[in-house]
């Protein structure tokens, strides 16, 4: 079952075509992973599939909804949620402080002003200590988040996306300015995660992702010029030209120091 699927999606930015008649299918509890050139549009389309840009033209549709013209707000709600590629958390915060609005503003506690005045800070806390659980950061809840790791930053931003209990997560580089070791942590959570939400990944360390997904996408002047399996679409010779400017085949996935 296509859980989203865009339509000719456009965006021109004066003469740049930023994104270029995207059709694009993202099945439910699928792994798609989004890989291209710098400039390719792959942040654009984000922008687009989560309403912080309107098209030029064509459309989105979301669980079936035509969802084009929604604001990112009306689409968290239906369960379409993003991560960006800079990571943004509450540094002034404790840590476990850092998720409430997500805890609140996603439960029946945000629809209700009696509810929220009469709930205890308690069950707040106790859910946004579940939250940190799932992402592997519970033993630093009452730390301030400040004092994280840009890795375990990383981590506490998906756990915010998480906190709204998305249908399709969207994942903007989550592995840029990490190391190895926190890339591992982030693609273990995501491993957890298969199967049970549906994931969109864009990714540059393309030898970290070729495992895991499911289907890859490639995009190149705004366009999706190949799409298939990770292994089938790493040795299309489009896509070699595309990254290296000939053809040349790929037998293995390249490594992430590589692009």
């Amino acid at each position: 079952m296509e859980l989203l699927v865009t339509e000719g999606l456009t965006k021109r930015f004066g003469g740049l075509v930023a994104v270029n008649e995207v059709n694009l299918r993202i099945k439910e509890n699928e792994a798609l992973g989004i890989i291209g050139p710098n400039g390719s549009g792959k942040t654009t389309l984000f922008n687009l599939l989560s309403g912080f840009f309107a098209p030029t033209k064509g459309r989105v549709v979301f669980r079936g909804k035509d969802v084009t013209r929604l604001s990112p707000e009306e689409r968290v709600k239906m369960g379409m949620v993003r991560t960006f590629q800079l990571v943004s958390v509450f540094n002034s915060l404790k840590v476990w402080e850092s998720l409430v609005p997500c805890i609140v503003w996603n439960s029946d506690i945000y629809h209700s002003l009696w509810k929220f005045m009469t709930t205890a800070v308690e069950e707040v806390r106790d859910n946004s200590i579940e939250a940190l659980k799932l992402v592997g950061l519970k033993d630093y809840a009452d730390s301030m988040t400040a004092e994280l790791s840009y890795g375990d930053k990383r981590l506490l931003e998906i756990a915010f996306a998480l906190a709204f209990q998305p249908k399709l997560l969207l994942l903007d580089e989550p592995f840029s300015g990490l190391s190895d070791v926190e890339i591992g942590k982030v693609l273990a959570l995501l491993r957890s995660l298969k199967g049970k939400t549906t994931i969109g990944i864009i990714e540059h360390k393309i030898s970290m992702i070729v495992d895991f997904v499911d289907r890859l996408c490639v995009m190149n002047e705004g366009r999706i010029i190949c799409e298939g399996k990770p292994q089938e679409v790493l040795a299309d010779p489009l896509v070699n030209e595309c990254y290296w400017g000939k053809e040349e085949v790929v037998e293995e996935a390249p490594s992430s120091s590589a692009l």
